[in-house]
């Protein structure tokens, strides 16, 4: 990739990324890149997403393949591994496209090793694959402050870096192909366990009668702050479920998690404990609803709601 001095008065010239998915994450990634001056040519299973990246002045292209063939740098973002095995290795994917020499980032969360599976068959093609999940859900993608965690080879990071820098803020090289993925299943075990820590306090607190409100601001900002007590505690006290990040898209993480640790003998309570109190979740409140709602499956063992003093010691209506 090239670019001027953009602090110099001059406009930055950037080459072209490709852009695999554009759903509530992939949409404004790309914004993002266009804003940094990069061109982006776009593809996407729905028309309708891939319209309105158009409008926003990406290229359309018909298929993975065609994507690839116009970039040397193609990102892929979309849901599962299996979603990533068919938009690169499918019928008119990325594989049948790609240049030698050119750099394939997945910002997908998937397993570890379909990841390097791909990045095998990528290589004997004469490119490289970066693992690339991210974290700091929608709003971080919006404004560009994405946190992502890179596996692969370090020379195809630096060549992809400006197109990284453009949709993220912290940018951390975890290792061989692989590793990425595995940070980010890192990092998920923590985030349901600081979620469960969360969902914990808050029922205790309730059953006890005092405030909730005012537990968190009392602690948020001491050892047990966490951004699940910042941000997602205030949202259980105002009874808003609506999702950053939804429990279908969590519980698809975790069960990545618990698949690799099983694979490697390793005992994860905390991690299973969650995703079956997940489940429980799902199964009376659906898998769209926001990762905060774990918080409703202790309600139901405990009969209590977590809500403003008034009604602190008021029955669980619907769980």
């Amino acid at each position: 990739m090239t670019t001027t001095d953009s602090g110099s008065g001059t406009t930055a010239t950037r080459s072209r990324v490709g852009f695999i998915g554009l759903g509530i994450m992939g949409a404004p990634m790309v914004r993002n890149l266009l804003g940094a001056g990069f061109e982006v040519v776009a593809w996407n299973r729905s028309a309708g997403r891939l319209a309105e990246a158009v409008a926003g002045g990406a290229l359309r292209a018909g298929s993975p393949a065609e994507v690839a063939a116009q970039a040397d740098v193609v990102i892929t973002c979309v849901t599962a591994s299996a979603d990533v095995e068919a938009v690169m290795l499918g019928a008119g994917g990325v594989i049948e496209g790609v240049r030698p020499g050119a750099v394939v980032i997945d910002m997908s969360t998937i397993s570890p090793e379909v990841t390097r599976a791909i990045a095998a068959q990528l290589e004997a093609r004469g490119a490289a694959l970066l693992d690339a999940p991210v974290s700091g859900g929608e709003q971080g993608a919006i404004s560009g402050t994405l946190s992502i965690m890179v596996g692969g080879a370090a020379d195809a990071l630096e060549r992809a870096r400006p197109a990284l820098e453009a949709m993220g803020r912290t940018i951390t090289h975890c290792g061989p192909s692989g590793a990425g993925q595995t940070v980010k299943l890192c990092n998920q075990i923590a985030v349901v366990l600081n979620n469960l820590a969360m969902a914990e306090a808050l029922l205790f607190c309730a059953r006890s009668g005092v405030d909730p409100s005012v537990m968190l601001a009392a602690i948020t900002q001491g050892a047990a702050g966490s951004w699940q007590l910042a941000n997602l505690g205030p949202r259980v006290v105002a009874r808003d479920f609506a999702p950053g990040f939804k429990v279908s898209l969590q519980q698809k993480d975790l069960r990545l998690a618990l698949e690799a640790a099983d694979e490697l003998r390793l005992a994860l309570p905390g991690t299973a404990l969650v995703h079956q109190l997940f489940a429980a979740v799902e199964a009376v409140h659906g898998g769209e609803i926001g990762t905060q709602a774990l918080v409703r499956a202790l309600e139901a063992l405990a009969g209590i709601e977590v809500s403003a003093p008034a009604a602190l010691q008021s029955e669980t209506s619907n769980l």
